[in-house]
């Protein structure tokens, strides 16, 4: 048998892969983390499946049903939120696979700050206004960061930064801040991307925290902060399809006017 690690993406069943809906439309037994994965989203499992919410279950509580499918011969359908490789707290549950020689895949989704982009309708890589972006997060209740990985150290860059578990944190978000990108420095929450519910609050970094307090949103939020959020008109055209701007695929420069 072997345990899909399936992305579901941020919460549109639409966003589901193909690969995704496949696998979990063909095995017996489906996991996922009910708390951020509608059930919408394994509604396709198979008539008579084992379809369990993992939300309420401990790290040894769903090991067990995975050892216990193994024991059947049964795939596994693990579905995980956004993609399984950012937050996706799957290594805790690889190490113990390959620990009992137990197969596993990983299938990748769509990740929260690619959905979210893209229901704002806008590139976060601008040519000569933003061309990184920083996946991080704060610790609040959670594990505590590495030595290093601090909101201070990623603002220094002047990235865009998509923070993760900090919008009950924005006071100290702002504080951090507002030194390197300015109080008036665009910021927008991305709450429920993806669920029927979704909204997006922009604001500034000196007025956010208002701004989210006025929605009363607590969780499941996604926190941008960056100049490419602002109404940006005035930029450089990518020379990817500069015609002045030869490459492998267009050898010859054409010539203007």
């Amino acid at each position: 048998m072997t345990v899909f690690f399936i992305g579901a993406g941020p919460g549109d069943p639409e966003l589901l892969t193909k690969k995704a809906e496949r696998l979990i439309g063909q095995c017996p037994v489906c996991l996922y983390a009910g708390s951020l994965v509608p059930a919408e989203v394994v509604a396709c499992a198979p008539e008579g499946a084992r379809v369990l919410d993992t939300a309420p279950m401990t790290l040894e509580e769903t090991h067990a049903e995975i050892v216990a499918a193994h024991a059947r011969g049964q795939d596994v359908a693990r579905v995980h939120s956004g993609d399984p490789s950012l937050y996706g707290a799957i290594a805790e549950q690889v190490r113990r696979l390959r620990a009992e020689g137990i197969g596993y895949e990983i299938v990748p989704g769509v990740p929260a700050y690619a959905a979210a982009a893209a229901a704002l309708g806008q590139e976060l890589t601008v040519p000569e206004v933003a061309q990184s972006l920083v996946l991080t997060r704060v610790s609040m209740k959670s594990t505590s960061m590495p030595e290093g990985e601090t909101l201070e150290n990623f603002a220094r860059s002047g990235a865009t930064l998509a923070i993760h578990l900090g919008v009950r944190n924005l006071r100290e978000i702002e504080r951090v801040l507002t030194p390197h990108y300015g109080a008036d420095c665009p910021v927008v929450v991305a709450y429920r991307v993806g669920w029927p519910d979704q909204m997006f609050i922009r604001g500034t970094l000196s007025d956010i925290q208002a701004r989210v307090r006025a929605e009363k949103i607590t969780r499941t939020a996604l926190v941008f902060v960056g100049p490419v959020l602002g109404e940006i008109r005035d930029f450089t055209d990518s020379a990817l399809y500069d015609a002045a701007h030869p490459h492998v695929l267009r050898p010859r420069a054409v010539a203007k006017g």
